[in-house]
Parts: C-alpha cells; structure tokens; sequence
C-alpha cells in the first residue's frame, strides 16, 4: 500500500481511476481513486447536512451520552458531518479519514461552522500507527466498511478499532441493507441517510462481491463507487470474532424492524461486558455480582419482550388496583400517586429516576411539571428503547438517559430536588449504600420517594427463598430496613404508606396475562422456558403475600434543609 503522508496526487486527481473492467475492480486500496477532488466537493450535496440532521435527531449523541462517552474517533469522517455535530454536542472528537480529499473537506466544513476539527488522515488498517491514544467510542459511519473488499483487511480494521478503544469503549459501525438488495432488488426510502432530493445513489451492478454505486447530481456528473455488499449477519460475526462481546443492530435507528424494510444497519459493539470493570471494585472469587445478573436478565429477549408486551412497553411498575384492573392503568396511577406526593415540581427542578426501565414514569412526570429528569438504568436494552421514546415524544431536552448502577451514581453532589424510584432497590445487595448515594446527590430539602417489593418486618428464615428465585436475588429490603438506614443517613421520615395489597394484585394480574398471552409472547421472542418460570415465580410470589412475608408502598424520606 502507499504512504498515506504521500498524497498530493490523490489531492490533485479529478478524474475516478477505474481499469478496463470498472466491475472487476474489487481491491481495498481502490477507494483512493474513486474519492477524487471533483467529487468530493460535491458529496454534501448527495447528504443534505440539514435534512440528514433531521432524519437522524439525537441517535447517535443518544447513545454516547447515555454510556457516558466523551472522547471520540470517527474514523471515516468524509465531509465532517458527524464530527461536527458531536463536537457541537460538547464530545471530543478526533475526525479521521483514509481519504486525503475527505480530511480536507472536513476541516473546511467545520471551519465554515466556527470550529477547528482535530483531523488526520488514516488507513484503518494502520489506525494505531497513524493515531495515538485509546478512546471511549469509534464511529465508522456512512456505509464506509464496505470499502473492505477483502475478509483481511475488514478483520485487520476491527482488530485496530478494537485496539483503539478503551476497556470499556464502543464502536459503532453502520452499512447498507445488502441483504435485502441482493435478495429482492434495490430499492430505497431516501430518507435517512442520503437525503439530498436532487441526488440519486443507485446501483448499476450487483453481486454477491461487488455493489457498483452510481451518483447523479442536477448538474448531470456522474461518480461512482465499488463496494462490498456484506450481509448483516456476517458483520455482526465479524464484530463478535473481534473480541466485541455485545452487539445491538439497529434498522434506520430503531431497534425493532423487518429484515427487508431498513436502509442502513447500525451495529453497536460493546468491547467488553466485564461489568465489574464498569462498576468499579472487587467480588469475592466465584460469588456472582448480582449487578450482572440484573443486567443480563432485563437485556434478555425472553424479559424484554414479556415487560414490553404485558406493560405495554411504558415501564415495569406495580400498579394501583383499587379501581381497575388493567396493568398499563394501574401502573399509571402509581406514578399518579407519587407525583401527588412530592412537593410543587417546576421546570427548574431536577429529578433523577434510580433504575428507569423503559422510562414511561419520567416520560409522565416532565410533560405533567415541565422538570428535567436523569434516567439511570442497568439495562442497555431498556435505555434504547426509552431514548426512542424520548425521541418520539420531543422530550429530549428535558430527559437524558445514563447507563449505570445506582450504587455509585455518575452525578455530582446536591444536584437533585427529588430521587425516584419505583421497584428497583430489590435488585441490589447494598441497598443502604443505595440509599447513602440518594441522599448524597440531593439537594438540602430534596425528597427521596421509591417503591420497592419487601419483606415483611419479620419473616422466618428460608420461607422466601421462591421468591428470589424468579428474579435470582439473594435477599429483600423491609420497611423497618428503610426507615433505620434513612435515619441513620440523616433522612427525615415523611411516609411509609404499607399498601402491599397492592403488590399482591399485581403479581396476580400479571400472572394471568402472561398465561393469557402465552402464545404471542413466544411468538414475539420469550422461550416457553422463560415464561414457564416466570408464571412460577409469580405464583410464589402471590402465595408469599398471602401468607404475609411481603410487603410494599409508597415511602417517603426528606434531606434536611
């Protein structure tokens, strides 16, 4: 390959470089004489800066923000689209491209926009020679992998991006729907990433190796692409095989979609899932961190899937029963019902929610007060969703979602007015540091409202091992726990409203729509072994109200002015 440093020849070319077989040229290094000057220049046209921005709202700021990521590499920055937009953003982001032109046409772009791009120009295959330091999060955007024509060269790059990143960080890598395009044709929405309108990306030829892309613009030039048309599936092996140890794929930035009906994929690599690592600290060898298992557990298809379809995809609280008996109310009138108890809320308050799940209470509460809310979450699954509904409700400068544990909150000292949390504090064996960390990151006068499944004050030992079985638990809190490690913390107590009927018309009713809908939650992704345990789990739990060895409701506690 030649020196990246010298370019000057590739600055000058205007002409696309092609032998006489344009279909026969299918080699990495190609990109190189097909990124020439002329078409560069007219590349923003083909993307529309302003219309992409729409198309694409806050997706990718989203998922960077919601795991805590600051330092970013885009790795094919073409004109600086993104790179500008992250650094808009408040991101640190370094802009790097194998195309001299491109690196050039960034730095302008963003000079046009009032910022100095850190640029370089990079190779992938040589990314750590050529750029130094470890990152939070790559981005690999724009279709650009499939330039990789060769199997080497696109392990040799995931091996460099995996090198690249720090022991926690992400890639976020995207492609064409090849798949659908060689299984049923080319065809496109246009909608979310070329979203110039007077622009067409059409292909002229494809096959299983080759994808020749054709660009017109108004003016009547022509320029073209040779690229890879790899399968989706395949690039999420590739990425496991790389070491990534979680991969999330979403179409056109949702989630959930027809295999045919995207555009683009975008996979989301996790570098590692070594949770104590993100965690921080030290478990005792071969005891299991109970954090991690809650985090696999509701990042599970069997436990999204059942929470999403029997709540209705708002959140996975228990709900109020006293005037009826469906689950998606009932759960409305919890949230009600806390809302109510809180002091005046306004849109200069701040509120954080200590294990958010879908988001649906925080959703509620900033468009009924007008406050601002933190969700903080362990699930990764959980926390795309609930961005996506934040999307879709036009709420993103009101909510911002965190990945974290609510042991050891990312946020800083007296910021919050209130601390929420509703049936989460049962998934944490260090409950009372839970409750330390709610007390510390309240303001003077700030309230800590939470409902959690209990035990009873007094329960006799082993009678509620069942009961932990079905979320894997090792122990429950109890009101009289909560209300001495409050004290003890220097909370004042408000309420402890005991309403563990509630609890126990819950579990029942949820019962009851799981096995009414057993055949559509299997259909829809939950193994027949998931839901059977969850209908005995359930079960248990009933049948341990009844006996009285649970409890729950609404509690209330203040931090002193």
């Amino acid at each position: 390959m030649a020196d990246l440093h010298t370019n000057s020849a590739e600055l000058e070319r205007t002409e696309q470089v092609y032998g006489d077989d344009p279909l026969a040229d299918r080699e990495t290094d190609h990109y190189r004489k097909e990124y020439v000057r002329t078409f560069v220049d007219k590349w923003d046209e083909l993307i529309d800066w302003r219309a992409r921005a729409e198309s694409e709202g806050q997706f990718f700021i989203d998922i960077l923000r919601a795991r805590g990521k600051e330092r970013v590499l885009d790795v094919a920055c073409g004109t600086g689209f993104h790179s500008v937009r992250l650094t808009e953003a408040g991101f640190d982001v370094t802009a790097a491209d194998g195309s001299a032109n491109m690196v050039a046409k960034a730095f302008q772009n963003g000079q046009a926009r009032g910022l100095i791009l850190k640029t370089a120009h990079a190779d992938w295959r040589w990314l750590n020679r050529d750029i130094q330091g470890k990152y939070d999060a790559i981005i690999c955007l724009g279709n650009s992998f499939t330039h990789l024509h060769e199997e080497k060269d696109r392990r040799r790059a995931l091996a460099e991006f995996y090198a690249a990143l720090k022991h926690d960080g992400i890639l976020i890598l995207d492609q064409r729907n090849y798949d659908a395009m060689l299984d049923q044709g080319f065809s496109t929405k246009h909608k979310f990433y070329y979203c110039g309108d007077k622009v067409t990306a059409e292909p002229s030829h494809v096959d299983e190796g080759l994808c020749r892309m054709v660009y017109s613009f108004p003016d009547g030039e022509q320029y073209t692409l040779n690229m890879c048309p790899i399968r989706k599936n395949y690039v999420r092996r590739l990425l496991n095989e790389a070491g990534f140890e979680r991969v999330r794929t979403y179409g056109d930035f949702q989630e959930t979609y027809a295999e045919e009906e995207p555009d683009f994929f975008i996979h989301v690599a996790e570098k590692s899932a070594l949770h104590l690592v993100r965690w921080g600290g030290v478990k005792e060898d071969g005891k299991t961190d109970i954090r991690d298992v809650t985090e696999d557990y509701y990042d599970s298809d069997d436990a999204d899937t059942f929470y999403s379809t029997i709540w209705g995809g708002e959140d996975l609280h228990i709900g109020l029963y006293d005037t009826t008996d469906d689950i998606r109310m009932a759960s409305d009138l919890t949230i009600a019902a806390m809302v109510k108890r809180l002091p005046g809320l306004s849109e200069a308050s701040r509120v954080l929610d200590m294990g958010a799940g879908y988001g649906g209470a925080m959703r509620t509460l900033v468009r009924e007060t007008g406050a601002n809310a933190v969700c903080l979450n362990i699930s990764e699954t959980q926390n795309e969703y609930n961005l996506g509904k934040i999307r879709a409700a036009k709420l993103g400068n009101k909510i911002n979602v965190r990945h974290g544990v609510f042991e050891d909150v990312p946020e800083e000292d007296g910021t919050f007015d209130v601390v929420w949390s509703q049936d989460s504090f049962l998934h944490s064996d260090q409950r009372d540091k839970v409750m330390a960390e709610a007390f510390r990151v309240l303001k003077p006068g700030g309230h800590l409202i939470f409902t959690d499944p209990m035990q009873a004050d007094d329960v006799p030992p082993g009678v509620l091992q069942p009961v932990y079985d079905r979320l894997q638990l090792n122990s429950l809190g109890s009101m009289r726990f909560y209300r001495e490690v409050a004290e003890a913390l220097g909370f004042e107590v408000v309420e402890q409203d005991d309403m563990t009927g509630q609890l126990r018309n819950h579990y029942a009713r949820v019962r009851e729509e799981l096995l009414a809908n057993y055949e559509r939650l299997r259909e829809n992704g939950s193994s027949a072994e998931y839901l059977d345990k969850m209908a005995v789990g359930l079960e248990n739990w009933v049948k341990a109200a009844d006996a009285g060895h649970l409890a729950w409701g609404i509690q209330t506690f203040r931090k002193p002015a």
